[in-house]
């Protein structure tokens, strides 16, 4: 519900703040004195396109800022949205005359898709050009839904449960290969991918003991010269091994001459013993560098192998082996799963013979309940001067091969058909009724069902016009009617509407200074049965004051018989 509305130079309007009930609320005023104005600051604040055109002339910026009242609905919105839910929400957004914007929401800066999506469970507006609620027929269905009550409501949780099987079955089979055809297929894939893994044989290790030859053999000649070159300075005349035996000799002839000479000797003797051990360890490297051109071909070969294994089914030999082993494990549950899976796809046949069986109720339950309602607001349409009105609701057909498409929502789908013409034919709502019919169509849905969308606030434009009398009246019994549950704030000309409103405005235009304002007030008491008199046509003349008196005692008297 929309609490207040606050708007800082916007067009004509330098300053204005409304605080509106929470029932029935009328604006009224002049041709050209600026209700339109009114409806494009809240239209702004909601959401639509900005127009630099709409900051008041000589202004740097306008501002207008309205606060809601917050309902579950929009709190988990808020939420979800990441914003901190509260019983108030305050939309704020500006425009600067050089057409740049910032909105907010509770004080937190977010972007115009976001302030949408929340709004769109604030405000439903009903005029000329505006988007209307029930002009999509996801929300024609809602609405029908909404009318058939609680059988619909019990049918629609079935049918979410058969859905619910359904999609299980569905994920086991696709689990054990889905059908025949395609579970052959990837037996097919699956006994190829284990025996190209199998046939290769591998181990743990050996990757990188190929390696390790493969860089032996690529330095083939380094490796040949060092051991050789090492192998001369060991066992060459007059090298290591020479050196210390001559060493060893001399230091042994001193130990008759001290103990300590005997240990030295002792020592250099077992030195001599590592290099000569040494340098038959080099005489045997060099005995292995003989690689035969086929062993070198091998390893190569089997090295590209493995690394094209690894490249198909995982970054390692370890990973390599696990997927076999997965691959080995699927396919022996899908050679032993024909049972199985004969057994589900007749599981499948059941349920979707269900969920077609329950599309099939549920439409009917629909058919049932569209036949009163069609009804009542045909009747409700007539009684507000659209006395050719036709009103109808056609349901669109499926088979059950369509029964994979379903959803929680049935099969189908609904149209609403609307001719207000005599001797023309039904069309579907959205391409035939203008703006005051669908105002007036939109009224007489909440005069029989109440708040239809779980929308708070519904602002009817000028939707009087073309008529007066008795449809006139009507119009204004009904708005009370459905300001019992939903706010309403409605543009009029209709002194009878004026005086159903539990709160009224009267906006005006004056000039001060050379420049002309737009003045929005509150109209109580005497004022207000002077604009009552002025809408009735003459608002001084005694015959219309008595009138505009007589009219809102009847408005008192009715609106208490509702209580």
């Amino acid at each position: 519900m929309l609490l207040n509305l606050t708007i800082r130079n916007v067009a004509l309007i330098e300053y204005a703040e409304l605080s509106f009930s929470e029932r029935l609320n009328v604006l009224s005023g002049e041709t050209g004195a600026g209700k339109s104005v009114i409806l494009d600051c809240i239209d702004f604040v909601l959401g639509a396109k900005a127009d630099r055109g709409m900051v008041r002339f000589g202004a740097s910026e306008c501002l207008v800022r309205a606060e809601f009242t917050a309902d579950e609905r929009v709190n988990s919105l808020l939420e979800e949205l990441d914003l901190e839910p509260d019983d108030i929400l305050v939309i704020s957004r500006k425009l600067t005359a050089e057409g740049k914007g910032t909105l907010k929401i509770n004080g937190c800066a977010v972007p115009l898709s976001m302030l949408r999506k929340i709004t769109a469970c604030l405000v439903d507006v009903h005029g000329q050009s505006e988007h209307f609620f029930l002009l999509k027929e996801e929300n024609q269905l809602r609405l029908l839904d909404r009318v058939a009550g609680s059988s619909v409501t019990a049918e629609k949780e079935l049918l979410k449960d058969l859905l619910a099987e359904r999609k299980r079955i569905q994920k086991e089979l696709q689990t054990l290969g889905g059908d025949a055809g395609e579970r052959i297929r990837r037996l097919d894939i699956l006994r190829f991918q284990i025996d190209e893994i199998r046939r290769a044989a591998l181990k743990e290790g050996e990757e990188e003991e190929l390696i390790a030859f493969r860089n032996r053999y690529s330095n083939l000649e380094k490796i040949l010269g060092g051991l050789s070159s090492a192998r001369d300075f060991l066992l060459s005349d007059g090298g290591s091994a020479d050196s210390l035996n001559g060493a060893r000799r001399a230091i042994g002839a001193l130990a008759k001459y001290g103990e300590s000479y005997g240990v030295l000797a002792e020592r250099i003797e077992n030195v001599s013993a590592e290099v000569e051990d040494i340098a038959e360890a080099v005489e045997t490297y060099i005995g292995e560098m003989d690689i035969d051109e086929r062993e070198a071909e091998r390893v190569e070969a089997r090295y590209d192998e493995i690394r094209s294994l690894k490249k198909k089914y995982g970054g390692s030999v370890a990973e390599v082996l696990r997927f076999c082993a997965r691959a080995e494990e699927e396919y022996g549950l899908l050679s032993d799963s024909g049972e199985r899976i004969a057994f589900l796809e007749a599981e499948l046949q059941k349920a979707e013979n269900k969920i077609y069986d329950s599309c099939l109720r549920l439409r009917e339950l629909r058919r049932t309940s569209s036949e009163t309602f069609t009804k009542r607001v045909t009747e409700e349409l007539k009684s507000m001067n659209i006395s050719s009105a036709r009103f109808e609701i056609e349901f669109g057909d499926f088979s059950r091969e369509d029964v994979p498409s379903a959803t929680q929502e049935g099969l189908g789908g609904v149209r609403f058909l609307f001719s207000a013409n005599a001797g023309e034919p039904l069309k579907e709502l959205g391409k035939i009724i203008s703006g005051g019919e669908i105002s007036r169509f939109m009224l007489a849905v909440k005069a029989q069902i109440g708040d239809a969308n779980g929308i708070g606030t519904y602002i009817f434009d000028e939707i009087d016009a073309g008529i007066g009398g008795k449809t006139a009246r009507v119009v204004a019994e009904k708005f009370c009617k459905i300001a019992k549950s939903v706010q309403i704030i409605a543009v009029s000309h209709l002194a009878v509407i004026a005086a159903f409103a539990d709160r009224e405005f009267l906006i005006r235009k004056s000039e001060q200074d050379g420049r002309t304002f737009t003045q929005i007030c509150e109209v109580e008491g005497a004022a207000r049965l002077g604009e009552i008199a002025r809408l009735i046509g003459n608002e001084t003349g005694e015959h219309a004051l008595r009138f505009a008196e007589e009219m809102l005692s009847e408005a008192g008297i009715y609106k208490k018989s509702l209580s």
